[in-house]
């Protein structure tokens, strides 16, 4: 099945641009145009046309940022019908319009082929990233000397970075959270807030400490001039950089802030420089009062939000694949959503968490 289902994914790609036809697609694969279409659904998690078009809007941006082509020449190259329905359809994916984002172009959650065969196993690093990596922590570097903090998303990249002889001479601390689950408030590390996020991770006050709160010390207790933040594009790292970015402005921060943001699967890092304010108030907005704020976002930070309040109801485009895997071994179906679902970044914990609901449901 996952060979088929390979061939059909192959032969979308081959047409995305296309006018697009169920029963041609049938045709071709040898199936009937409703097997197709329920296969792909079955097994993605998304119709055919919400891939589609999410491929579409992706492959035209990336070519809105790296080339000069006229915008209505890229919106006709990549399938839509003209320049208002790719504005639109733009700005409701990346939340700016694509004459802002090509002026300013800034991260974009990536939105890449879907591999079926392809397996979450780890974090893999190329030579040419580490050098990446090493050349921007030196020029930083050489512009604030070491009153640098590098802030990492979580133990895991923190120890990678150890691993692969990352760590530079400046100070690196790792975030120790998942901002993305359970109940959160505000001032940020006041003890209301670490007394909340305790009991959501249904730990104790003192193991939050140890594990989250003591590893940040230089973040509460030094002065830095530069803050650099390692996250990646996903919902979990966007949820956990919107709170230290509200926490640097709910603390009256004045230095550099860049956000450096790590592809997880080769390491890539993007650097964009990032101006604090609003943080607090969208931080609020969205962690405290679950609504999309109004203020102007990142692109990937805006995709990140959107997928949060999608992640947040009940009835969720992961909830209803687990529904209708339910049947499959726990550890094949963990396997299934880390593969289709890494736009989201969630861990082992929080699927086999969002399983054991679905079930009791």
């Amino acid at each position: 099945m996952n060979n088929t289902m390979q061939e059909i994914i192959d032969w979308i790609e081959d047409h995305l641009f296309e006018d697009f036809s169920l029963e041609r697609l049938g045709n071709d694969m040898g199936y009937s145009p409703y097997y197709c279409s329920f296969k792909f659904h079955q097994i993605t998690g998304i119709t055919i046309k919400r891939y589609m078009a999410l491929r579409k809007v992706y492959l035209a941006a990336i070519e809105l940022k790296e080339t000069k082509q006229r915008t209505i020449d890229i919106a006709f190259k990549h399938g839509f019908l003209s320049q208002e329905a790719f504005s639109r359809a733009f700005k409701g994916t990346f939340g700016v319009n694509p004459s802002v984002f090509r002026r300013k172009p800034q991260p974009l959650q990536t939105f890449v082929k879907f591999n079926i065969n392809s397996i979450k196993d780890g974090f893999s690093m190329d030579i040419s990233q580490k050098l990446k990596i090493g050349t921007l922590q030196n020029r930083i570097q050489d512009q604030f000397d070491r009153d640098i903090l590098n802030i990492l998303n979580g133990q895991m990249m923190y120890e990678e970075f150890h691993n692969h002889q990352l760590m530079e001479k400046s100070d690196y601390v790792p975030f120790n959270e998942a901002m993305c689950s359970n109940e959160t408030t505000y001032p940020i590390f006041s003890d209301e807030f670490n007394k909340i996020r305790a009991s959501g991770h249904q730990v104790t006050l003192h193991d939050y400490e140890r594990i989250t709160l003591t590893p940040l010390k230089p973040l509460m207790e030094k002065q830095y001039q530069c803050m650099v933040l390692w996250f990646g594009d996903d919902m979990f790292c966007q949820m956990n950089m919107l709170t230290l970015l509200a926490h640097l402005e709910q603390e009256g921060y004045e230095g550099k802030v860049y956000f450096h943001m790590v592809k997880e699967l080769t390491y890539d890092v993007e650097e964009t420089d990032i101006l604090l304010g609003g943080y607090k108030e969208i931080y609020e907005q969205v962690l405290i009062h679950h609504r999309l704020p109004e203020a102007n976002l990142m692109p990937v930070m805006y995709q990140g939000i959107s997928l949060y309040l999608e992640y947040l109801k009940d009835d969720n485009e992961i909830t209803a694949f687990i529904r209708k895997n339910l049947g499959k071994p726990q550890d094949e179906l963990l396997q299934q959503l880390f593969r289709l679902f890494p736009h989201y970044g969630l861990g082992d914990l929080q699927y086999i968490k969002m399983i054991k609901a679905v079930k009791e449901a």
